[in-house]
C-alpha cells in the first residue's frame, strides 16, 4: 500500500511539473475584470521590461480599484493611475504613477492594431527618449483605414519631417549670420537654404507604411500614428467586445466615463517571470 501511495505521489508530482512547464510555455497572461466584463490579455516576451513591470504591479494588486479614467471612441481606453482609487466625482485623473519610467521597447513587427495594450508616457518635449509611464496603460480600439487614408497619413508625416528639416536649416543659417554680426533678412535666409534643403530632402528616408502595416490597418484596424512612439507589450485574447463597449460609454468633457469603470487585474499565468 505504501508503495502504491509512493507511486501515485510520484506520478502526481510529474503531472504538476509538466503542467507547470506547459503554463510557462503559454506565456504571461492577465485578466482585467471590470464592471463591464472581463478582458484577458497575453503579454509579449519581446518586451520583457514592460511585461515584467506590469506583472509585478498586478502581483502587488496595484491596479485594483483604479478606473479607466480616459476613454475616447475609435481611439483607446486608458487606465492605471493609482490616484484614481476611490475616485472623486468630476476629478481629472492621469498624472499618477510610480516614481520611475520604463525604457522604450519598440519592436518593428509589433503594431498598434486593435486590441493591443501599450504604455502611456509623457510627451516628446519632456521625454525625447519616449520612456514609458510606470503604470498607466491603454488598450487600442482605433478604426479600420482605407489605403487612401494611409496614403494621406504618409504624406502628412513626410510633410512634417520636411517642415522640421527646413526650420532647422533656417535656424542654423540665422544663427550663423547673427554670430558674424550681420543683419538678418528672414525671407532671404529662407530662400538661401532651399538648394541645401532639396539635396538633403532628396536623400532623406521617407516614411512609408509596410505591406504588413497596410494589411493590419485595412482589415483589423488600429491607431497607426502611434507606431514607433509608444511601447506595445501585449494584446487582448478574450473580451475585445468589452473593450469596445467601454470605448462607447458616455464621457465628460475630460474623456472620463460618467459612470466609473473600476478594474481589478489578476495574473492568470506569470510565464517565465520571477515576480516581486
Amino acid at each position: 500500500m505504501k508503495k502504491i501511495f509512493g507511486l501515485l505521489s510520484f506520478v502526481a508530482a510529474a503531472v504538476l511539473t509538466l503542467s507547470s512547464c506547459s503554463n510557462k510555455d503559454e506565456g504571461a497572461i492577465v485578466k482585467i475584470s471590470t464592471n463591464n466584463g472581463d478582458i484577458v490579455v497575453k503579454l509579449y516576451d519581446q518586451t520583457p521590461q514592460h511585461t515584467k513591470n506590469f506583472l509585478d504591479l498586478a502581483n502587488k494588486e496595484y491596479f485594483n480599484g483604479t478606473i479607466f479614467h480616459r476613454v475616447i471612441k475609435e481611439f483607446m481606453i486608458q487606465g492605471g493611475d493609482p490616484d484614481s482609487k476611490n475616485p472623486e466625482p468630476m476629478k481629472l485623473y492621469g498624472n499618477g504613477g510610480p516614481d520611475y519610467t520604463i525604457p522604450a521597447e519598440f519592436v518593428d513587427t509589433i503594431y498598434h492594431k486593435k486590441g493591443v495594450i501599450a504604455m502611456a508616457r509623457e510627451g516628446d518635449d519632456v521625454n525625447p527618449d519616449k520612456n514609458s509611464s510606470g503604470s498607466q496603460f491603454y488598450i487600442v480600439v482605433g478604426k479600420v483605414f482605407t489605403n487612401e487614408e494611409l496614403d494621406l497619413l504618409e504624406n502628412r508625416y513626410n510633410a512634417k519631417s520636411f517642415s522640421q528639416l527646413q526650420s532647422e536649416l533656417i535656424t542654423n543659417e540665422t544663427e550663423r549670420l547673427l554670430d558674424a554680426g550681420k543683419k538678418v533678412d528672414y525671407s532671404k535666409v529662407s530662400l538661401s537654404v532651399q538648394d541645401t534643403l532639396k539635396k538633403i530632402w532628396d536623400a532623406y528616408p521617407k516614411f512609408k507604411f509596410s505591406n504588413k502595416q497596410r494589411d493590419i490597418y485595412t482589415t483589423i484596424g488600429g491607431t497607426p500614428h502611434l507606431d514607433g512612439n509608444y511601447t506595445v507589450f501585449g494584446e487582448v485574447v478574450e473580451g475585445l467586445e468589452v473593450v469596445e463597449a467601454i470605448s462607447n460609454v458616455e464621457t465628460d468633457s475630460f474623456d472620463r466615463p460618467v459612470k466609473d469603470i473600476i478594474m481589478k487585474v489578476k495574473i492568470v499565468n506569470k510565464g517565465n517571470y520571477d515576480l516581486q
